[in-house]
């Protein structure tokens, strides 16, 4: 046997170079021998467009890319040893509590401890962040073992995770990898970093009877994202906690438990209830405000549900004798040569400076004195404004519903009379976990939604949502989030059961995901995700319902 056949060649695309190994090489090995310049510790590797720990066993040729946390994919690891280093601290201090990681709040993770008798004081929360400090100080090894799914089931059900069994036991896969720090075993859904040294920014601190597990700069590592007081965000999520206890779910493995007792059917009809109850709340907020309140304004980020919610909270303020009137932002972008680029040079459609604010205010005042308006349109293919007639004129049984991703920004409404706006905030906050230590990241719930909505009316694949992805979510960072808190009320379109209904419409578009396109990885965790969680049938969600503008079957008019 020739030299040539004893090795394989790996395509390092962090050097360009080409390298010849033995089969059995692991991803770890292989980077010791290349050493790929990283400023940060490599948190894993992207190979053939697939995400692995470093212990992955590289058998055939391969192209692979070393991750830091700069990337989304390096991040994600880095944010899921984090919590479990938090984990094994409580678990050294406080071996007979339980860690319950919450949701994604004010630039970090908040999280609690799940016993009632245990009030997480600041001196707790010091003690375990310094507990933190020491583990990753001693860079223990973090190693991973695939394990009859049974015995795994066996150990967390002794240790009283019963979240963990309930997933794992309906998930029906004859083996889960397990992760360990220093003896001490989890799960997780994705890969962790070689070792705890690598997790060297973070922050531990008290917030809202809880602990905020604080996470550093995607962009600069060795900095904290900074402290942002989310407390109507908190109040949101609290209030869904609560409704899953009423739902009796509030994870994936007590969902499916559900669903494979046929008793999803419940969950359905329950959760349009509560969120039929949360739009009428709001209606009667604005009815409270009716003397005044004459603008609403409904902003969101991408797949949030925002049109169907201005429908139906157009029927509740109709219950209420207000008669809401419809305002696109879109009437009011400037034209094409005169709308701001970015730093690529390339024209900006996301900033508020693309619209012409002085006109929309402008047309608001003349509204609000009760004068008639003629109402700007915008053609997207010529890139001008013009005008076709259309003129708008409001009685005082009426409301103007704004809907647009600036809605509460400040800038677009400073010269309006604060007492005449209402201002609202819709998102998709997801309200369960995949377990106690595994969150959904909202984000993840609007992608899956947008790209069965632009399949559905767009004839968009799975590789072009997922390709524009992380653009969406750059801008919404830079025009939503700092104003979400601006809200008058902040409604929460989750549904409980919605990724059990979009999985049988959104597993057969990322399996069409090719292997060589960089989205692969993204596919491939969304499919894992999925796997999960069992089908629930579309057939009893009413053509009202908020998943309806994603799924089909809306009697809405959109």
């Amino acid at each position: 046997m020739t030299e040539t056949m004893k090795t394989i060649t790996i395509t390092c695309e962090n050097t360009g170079r080409d390298y010849h190994v033995a089969p059995g090489t692991t991803v770890g090995e292989l980077q010791q021998i290349i050493h790929p310049e990283n400023r940060y510790p490599v948190m894993g590797a992207l190979v053939n467009n697939q995400l692995q720990d470093l212990q992955y066993v590289i058998m055939a040729p391969s192209r692979i890319n070393y991750v830091d946390m700069t990337s989304l994919d390096g991040y994600s690891v880095n944010t899921r040893s984090l919590i479990f280093v938090l984990y094994k601290a409580v678990t050294q201090l406080y071996p007979r509590r339980l860690l319950r990681v919450e949701y994604f709040l004010s630039n970090g993770i908040y999280c609690r401890i799940s016993n009632p008798d245990t009030k997480l004081t600041a001196e707790i929360i010091d003690r375990l962040r310094e507990e933190m400090r020491q583990i990753i100080a001693a860079d223990y090894p973090i190693t991973r073992e695939n394990i009859p799914t049974e015995k795994v089931v066996q150990l967390f059900r002794k240790k009283g995770l019963k979240d963990k069994t309930d997933l794992l036991e309906t998930r029906g896969k004859l083996y889960s990898s397990l992760y360990y720090i220093d003896k001490l075993p989890d799960y997780f859904y994705g890969t962790l970093c070689p070792s705890t040294g690598c997790l060297q920014t973070f922050g531990l601190i008290p917030y809202k009877g809880g602990m905020l597990l604080q996470l550093p700069d995607r962009h600069n590592p060795s900095e904290l994202r900074p402290f942002i007081r989310q407390d109507k965000l908190f109040q949101v999520f609290n209030e869904h906690k609560e409704w899953a206890k009423i739902l009796e779910v509030s994870d994936i493995g007590s969902l499916n438990k559900l669903t494979e007792s046929k008793r999803d059917n419940p969950v359905i009809k329950i959760s349009e209830a509560l969120h039929e109850k949360k739009i009428s709340q709001i209606a009667d907020q604005i009815k409270s405000r009716r003397k005044k309140v004459k603008v609403i304004l409904i902003a969101g980020p991408s797949s949030s549900g925002k049109t169907t919610f201005s429908k139906r909270l157009a029927v509740q303020l109709a219950v209420n004798g207000i008669r809401p009137v419809n305002l696109s932002l879109d009437n009011y972008f400037v034209n094409r040569e005169d709308t701001p680029l970015d730093e690529k040079g390339e024209y900006d459609y996301e900033t508020i400076d693309a619209l012409d604010i002085a006109t929309f205010t402008d047309n608001i005042r003349h509204l609000l004195a009760g004068e008639e308006v003629e109402i700007p349109k915008f053609s997207f293919e010529a890139g001008k404004r013009y005008y076709d007639g259309e003129k708008l004129r409001i009685a005082p049984n009426n409301v103007i519903i704004v809907e647009g991703i600036h809605g509460l920004n400040p800038k677009l409404t400073q010269l309006l009379p604060p007492d005449a706006l209402f201002k609202i905030f819709v998102s998709a906050l997801t309200s369960i976990a995949i377990d106690s230590h595994n969150l959904i990241n909202p984000t993840d719930n609007r992608l899956i939604r947008r790209m069965v909505r632009d399949h559905k009316y767009r004839n968009n694949s799975a590789t072009d949502t997922l390709k524009r992805w992380e653009s969406v979510l750059l801008g919404e960072q830079k025009h939503i989030v700092p104003y979400q808190e601006e809200a008058d009320a902040i409604f929460n379109s989750a549904l409980i059961y919605e990724l059990g209904a979009l999985k049988t419409q959104a597993e057969p578009l990322l399996q069409e995901v090719a292997q060589q396109n960089p989205e692969y990885s993204k596919a491939l965790r969304l499919l894992k995700f999925f796997s999960y969680i069992r089908a629930i049938p579309t057939n009893e969600i009413p053509p009202t319902s908020i998943i309806r503008e994603f799924l089909g079957g809306s009697s809405f008019r959109y």
